[in-house]
């Protein structure tokens, strides 16, 4: 990412999938993550949902370099995996579906996937290759405005996979949300699990098929 280097310290729009624009200074660039400061916030962005980055803004607000640390340290060669790893424990924000973030904690990597606890969802499973951006929120900012006590992780009772198509089979039989924070999100019951393809009942006892390519996240019904 050479050719982006020269890119640090200037205020840019960055536009990703769905037409959403995030304007902010770059602050750093890895092989497969860009980092970009707000005004506020540190983002964390995957390349792969950048359409397209242009130098400038269309705003008059302007947004000095932070002189506080980037939300994680790192010493060299930042990357998406080194993000996810720095993020675990910390209370984060975190977009997926494009529609709407998810305040919570990361709890374990896996290949292709991660583990999250969300005080909302409890925990879910999201992943990496639709994971839009993360931001790291400040150790005294807590969520909903609940306390200490009530963000304790509990832990699922479900064991891990290595990968998210062995997890979503592992979770066969349960009643589960696919896709939160969608319009077109599908709660069920997962019947079966077959290639690339997971069939789920409805509430109407009707089947609906979905592909693994498609699937952002899911979580169990609590």
């Amino acid at each position: 990412m050479n050719i982006l280097r020269k890119l640090i310290g200037e205020i840019v729009q960055t536009e990703l999938a769905g037409k959403k624009m995030i304007i902010g200074v770059v602050i750093d660039i890895g092989s497969d993550i860009i980092v970009l400061f707000n005004g506020k916030e540190y983002v964390y962005l995957p390349w792969v949902h950048i359409k397209n980055i242009t130098i400038g803004k269309e705003s008059d607000i302007d947004i000095p370099f932070p002189n506080d640390a980037p939300g994680f340290q790192w010493e060299e060669n930042i990357s998406f995996r080194k993000v996810l790893t720095m993020a675990k424990g910390i209370l984060v924000e975190i977009s997926v579906s494009g529609e709407e973030t998810i305040t919570g904690y990361i709890t374990s990597i896996m290949n292709n996937y991660f583990s999250f606890y969300s005080p909302l969802y409890k925990t879910m499973y999201i992943s990496m290759n639709h994971l839009k951006w993360l931001i790291p929120h400040s150790t005294y900012q807590k969520p909903f405005g609940l306390k200490n006590h009530e963000l304790t992780v509990q832990p699922s009772q479900l064991t891990l996979a290595r990968t998210f198509e062995v997890q979503i089979e592992k979770m066969k039989d349960s009643l589960v949300v696919f896709n939160t924070g969608e319009p077109g999100n599908i709660k069920g019951k997962i019947h079966a699990v077959e290639g690339n393809i997971i069939e789920v009942i409805s509430a109407k006892n009707k089947s609906i098929y979905l592909t693994f390519p498609h699937i952002k996240s899911v979580y169990g019904i609590q």
